[in-house]
């Protein structure tokens, strides 16, 4: 039979369309497991899975494979995940090799199909709730890292035969029983385990079982059914007087309960008026329109742009609460009767004219339409007042996040989120300079000033108000964050800004508040206490304890230590400007993720 070049290019044909439908198929697949799994188990931070857009190029947190076959990793670390993840969901994506849902609140039984999957190798699920992980009897045979620190997982240990296995961490769990003889080769994975017992931990001989009734000793049973017999004629005087009682108690805690809420109410809110005003304060009562004529008083200014609609009048009858008292003056939330909620910012102190304050309202809207900073949506102006309106931000400030009560339901920030915090201000500060011929200052850069989306996108607040302000009250008030040019000259500049920016980069990295408050020990020069550190070599005492977890971000945080250190360098002309340590920290997160796609686990690995 003569070769026909036509059939062959025809079969060729053929093939190459039965592997397109192939591979199209699989992808189609692993997209539908995702969605099922981004639909099924909640998260804080929006995923941007869609159906209509393609995995591979432009869902966070997923990566394929080099001819986008299939989805070979998810790395979905402190991104708020909690709930239970479902079986055939992830457990569908044949072609898995990495695994993170490390460092969320994911509770549950770790469903059995994930850790079958033959082409998992890494799987990383520390810093959770989980409550169980259902091993199946024919686990992965590639697997070489398995973490479950970290977790509630009650369970005996199953006997994991998994010869290429070189990390396994299951420390800090509710795990009993004994530990198998073919994981002995592990030494730290079963510390915090306190039920646990066998090699590499204490002998399980040692472990004291509760002690079995003695024969003689009369059925427990048998007594309380005859102690219940004798007392049977008391127990329903008994019951009548306990439960008089506890009502009686409850009631009386109710009304006390409803007087503090009250009082508190009556304390903390009120309309915005009567807040400026300075009535129950200890402020001098002042009318807000004092000194104003009935003519001038809805001239609330708003900006192009702005989309708020409502007067001044409108303003100051909103329900009104205390935010906090800064360098500038007091913030409020007011909310208008529409349901609008808006930032009040009540200034004071101010040193220059209407019309120099009108020139610099400008400028501040101008920097505000820069991504990463908070926009001035509205001021106004008078002798006696001047209050500043922004949009609410409901997620609070850094400050809140990194010194907050842990007791009072705070979340540590990990890794990543300092590192997307940290860029987002740099990068808000370096559009602030830009404005104003590259001339534009902020002057009151600190951890109170960084509020954040509900995306946790940090915006820069605050913006241009330190030139109304008098001089002397401006630096008092920033001490912790102020560079120390300033004690001579006493002028704000863009490297002064640098320096604030160094300062509140190592109040991130070591979770130590840079201004001493009376009666704490905080550190009052955050940057003489690293340097000191540094130079003693104990660079990692100086992190947050909560980022010693981290360990595969390690280089990267001495690398950010590297960067805040340079900011607060003594002389201006040493540090950087903003543009470049925007660059520099751009630089370390895309190497970081380099490295994360590479293998994650593989920066790990060395740790068992």
């Amino acid at each position: 039979m003569k070769f026909n070049p036509l059939i062959a290019f025809l079969l060729l044909v053929l093939l190459r369309l039965y592997e397109f439908v192939h591979v199209v198929a699989d992808l189609n697949s692993d997209k539908q497991a995702l969605l099922r799994f981004a639909a099924a188990v909640p998260h804080v931070r929006r995923l941007n899975w869609n159906a209509a857009t393609p995995v591979c190029t432009s869902w966070v947190g997923i990566t394929c494979n080099t001819n986008g076959t299939g989805v070979v990793a998810i790395r979905l670390p402190g991104i708020g995940l909690y709930g239970t993840i479902p079986a055939k969901t992830i457990g569908k994506l044949n072609a898995l090799r990495v695994l993170s849902l490390r460092s969320n609140d994911i509770n549950g039984s770790f469903p059995s199909d994930i850790p079958s999957i033959p082409s998992l190798q890494f799987l990383f699920l520390q810093h959770n709730n989980l409550s169980d992980v259902l091993f199946p009897t024919s686990l992965s045979p590639s697997l070489k890292v398995v973490d479950f620190s970290y977790n509630s997982i009650s369970r005996t240990v199953p006997n994991l035969n998994l010869p290429r296995l070189k990390v396994l961490n299951f420390s800090y769990n509710n795990l009993s029983g004994s530990i198998p003889s073919s994981l002995n080769r592990f030494p730290s994975a079963f510390i915090g385990n306190p039920l646990l017992c066998g090699s590499p931990l204490k002998p399980c001989s040692t472990v004291s079982s509760p002690p079995s009734p003695s024969p003689s000793s009369p059925p427990i049973v048998s007594q309380s059914r005859h102690a219940t017999s004798k007392s049977k004629l008391g127990t329903g005087s008994i019951v009548a007087i306990v439960v008089g009682g506890l009502s009686f108690v409850f009631l009386l805690l109710l009304v006390i309960f409803i007087c503090c809420l009250k009082e508190k109410n009556s304390g903390s809110r009120g309309t915005l008026k009567s807040k400026i005003s300075g009535v129950g304060k200890n402020e001098k009562p002042n009318d807000f329109g004092s000194g104003v004529q009935e003519a001038e008083k809805n001239k609330l200014f708003f900006f192009e742009g702005c989309s708020y609609n409502f007067d001044l009048e409108d303003l100051l009858k909103a329900s009104a609460e205390v935010l906090g008292k800064g360098s500038f003056g007091t913030t409020y939330k007011a909310a208008l009767e529409e349901g609008t909620q808006v930032v009040v910012k009540r200034l004071k102190e101010v040193a220059v004219g209407k019309k120099e304050f009108e020139q610099q309202m400008e400028l501040v809207e101008k920097a505000g339409r820069y991504p990463n900073v908070i926009p001035l949506r509205a001021y106004y102006y008078s002798k006696d007042e001047k209050l500043l309106v922004y949009n609410y931000m409901p997620a609070g400030n850094l400050f809140a996040l990194l010194h907050g009560n842990s007791n009072s339901g705070r979340t540590p920030l990990d890794w990543e989120l300092r590192m997307k915090i940290a860029l987002g201000t740099a990068r808000g500060i370096a559009n602030i300079h830009t404005e104003g011929g590259g001339k534009c200052i902020h002057g009151n850069i600190k951890s109170s000033n960084v509020l954040l989306t509900d995306e946790l996108e940090a915006c820069v607040s605050d913006v241009g108000l330190a030139p109304l302000m008098n001089a002397p009250v401006t630096m008092s008030r920033t001490v912790g964050y102020r560079a120390p040019e300033m004690i001579e000259t006493r002028k704000l500049t863009q490297k002064t800004d640098v320096y604030s920016f160094g300062v509140l980069l190592l109040e991130m990295l070591t979770a130590k508040a840079p201004r001493q408050q009376s009666g704490h020990d905080d550190v009052v020069d955050l940057p003489r206490w690293v340097r000191s550190v540094v130079r003693e070599e104990w660079t990692a005492e100086v992190f947050d304890v909560e980022l010693l977890k981290y360990q595969t971000f390690q280089e990267e945080m001495v690398q950010m230590l590297q960067i805040g250190l340079a900011c607060v360098a003594k002389t201006p002309d040493m540090r950087p400007t903003m543009d470049e340590t925007v660059r520099m920290i751009e630089d370390i997160r895309q190497s970081e993720s380099k490295n994360r796609t590479s293998s994650e686990a593989e920066s790990n690995i060395q740790t068992p």
